[in-house]
């Protein structure tokens, strides 16, 4: 008589924990790197623009970069642990500012958005760019709407912060655009390498 074949359940999963736990780490490990890089972004520049006085720095572009090569959640999460070390008092923003009262600055709605814009970049070259994301202006093209996001809620902050018109708000906000544009310019060029040579880097997303 043929005895049964058994399969002991807890050997797959036996396997698979170490090479779980090695990802884990490493998507934690990601995301305090790319937290990281943000606040050093936000130290270079600092430099007040517009009628809204709010510093323009390079936080843009580790917000972005943070999406285009972590994916949606990773760079959500990336983010999120950025403002929340700034939240916490630690002088991560711009011109070292730090603590809740920066949300509720004049630079509060791009604050505010920067984690929604990593997560719309990251889905978009993620499932829309796809396997095209090697390519710099797909990355780009990925990149632009989280960026009008950023902007549209930055110009509502100051609206609200100032009580000032839409039309004032848009007309502060506008000088912030060519070097947003730029930054993720930059963004496209690196992702684009880094996707090139890590392929299974958006894995996980």
């Amino acid at each position: 008589m043929a005895m049964a074949e058994t399969t002991d359940p807890t050997t797959t999963d036996t396997t698979d924990a170490p090479a779980r736990r090695r990802s884990s780490t490493t998507d934690i490990a990601l995301i305090s790197a790319f937290a990281a890089l943000i606040a050093a972004c936000a130290y270079i520049g600092g430099i007040p623009a517009g009628g809204g006085q709010v510093p323009i720095t390079l936080q843009t572009f580790g917000v972005m970069l943070a999406g285009a090569l972590l994916g949606p959640w990773r760079g959500f999460l990336a983010v999120s642990l950025y403002l929340g070390l700034g939240a916490a008092g630690l002088p991560v923003f711009a011109e070292h500012s730090s603590g809740l009262g920066t949300f509720t600055s004049a630079s509060a709605g791009y604050l505010w958005t920067f984690p929604v814009a990593a997560l719309v970049t990251g889905l978009l070259v993620q499932y829309v760019a796809g396997s095209r994301r090697t390519v710099a202006l797909w990355v780009f093209l990925c990149a632009v709407p989280g960026m009008v996001i950023n902007h549209l809620a930055g110009a509502f902050g100051m609206k609200v912060f100032f009580d000032i018109s839409w039309q004032t708000a848009f007309t502060w906000d506008a000088p912030y655009w060519l070097g947003d544009i730029v930054k993720i310019l930059v963004v496209a060029l690196v992702a684009s390498e880094v996707h090139k040579a890590f392929p299974q880097l958006l894995r996980r997303g």
